[in-house]
C-alpha cells in the first residue's frame, strides 16, 4: 500500500492522493465473508447459479468490496473510528474466478477540507481490471 501520510490533515491539500493498495479476493475469501456476513446468496460461491441469472461468474458480496475499500482509508488514518460516514454507489460487479483471484484497485484523494469541522472528504476510485466497480465512494474522516 502507497501511504502518504498519517491522517492528521496537517499536510492535506485537495488532490493529495492518501493511500493506494491492490486487495485480492478469491472463492475461498468468498466463502469466509459468506460465513461471517451470514449473505450465503448462490451468486456468490456458485458459478452455475450466477451465469444462470445472467452474471458472467461467480461474484464478490458488494458489501465485502464495500468494506475493503474503506479498509485503506481506515488504515491510513491509523483508527477506524475516525470514518464519520461513508458512502457508494454499487456500479458493476467484481467476478472471481477460479481458479484464481480478482484484484480491486483502491486509490483515496482529498475530495474536500473542512477546517472548521475537522474532516476530509476522501474520494475513492476503486476498480477491477481499469473498470469501476463502486461509483461516488466517499468517506468523511475525522482529522
Amino acid at each position: 500500500m502507497t501511504d502518504t501520510g498519517t491522517g492528521t490533515g496537517a499536510d492535506l491539500t485537495v488532490g493529495t492522493e492518501v493511500a493506494r493498495r491492490e486487495v485480492t479476493v478469491d472463492r475461498a475469501r468468498l466463502v469466509r465473508y459468506a460465513g461471517a456476513s451470514g449473505d450465503f446468496n448462490p451468486i456468490h460461491w456458485n458459478a452455475r447459479v450466477a451465469t444462470a441469472v445472467g452474471l458472467p461468474d461467480v461474484i464478490a458480496h458488494g458489501m465485502w468490496t464495500m468494506g475493503a475499500a474503506v479498509g485503506v482509508v481506515a488504515d491510513w488514518l491509523g483508527d477506524p473510528g475516525r470514518v464519520v460516514d461513508y458512502q457508494v454507489r454499487f456500479t458493476r460487479p467484481v467476478p472471481v474466478p477460479d481458479p484464481g483471484a480478482a484484484t480491486v484497485e483502491v486509490v483515496a484523494v482529498v475530495g474536500a477540507l473542512d477546517a472548521d469541522a475537522g474532516t476530509a472528504r476522501i474520494d475513492l476510485t476503486v476498480s477491477v481490471d481499469g473498470a469501476r466497480v463502486l461509483g461516488k465512494a466517499q468517506a468523511v474522516v475525522r482529522l
